[in-house]
């Protein structure tokens, strides 16, 4: 009869756990892995947000900017002089 797919699971998983048994060391190193994983997918997630508020913040910078700019009155051109100007002194 053959075994069913949580049989097999289990004899996977005991076969598993008597090699860890035999090496303490792939079990060390495999928690490390797993906890260097956590702590990268942290880090990543935080600098993701730090860089979408970075942005948000310069995005309202240049809005604020612009509506300064807005504001500003151009003078007329035709109230610029037409001759380039002389230091004072040289007629």
């Amino acid at each position: 009869m053959n075994p069913g797919p949580i049989e097999s699971a289990e004899h996977v998983a005991g076969g598993i756990i008597d090699a860890l048994k035999a090496q303490p060391a792939v079990l060390a190193l495999s928690l490390a892995q797993i906890a260097m994983l956590v702590f990268l997918f942290y880090a990543l997630g935080k600098a993701a947000e730090f860089r979408e508020v970075s942005l948000k913040n310069q995005y309202e910078l240049m809005r604020e900017t612009s509506q300064l700019l807005a504001k500003c009155v151009v003078p007329d051109r035709s109230a610029w002089p037409t001759e380039p100007l002389t230091p004072i002194g040289e007629e």
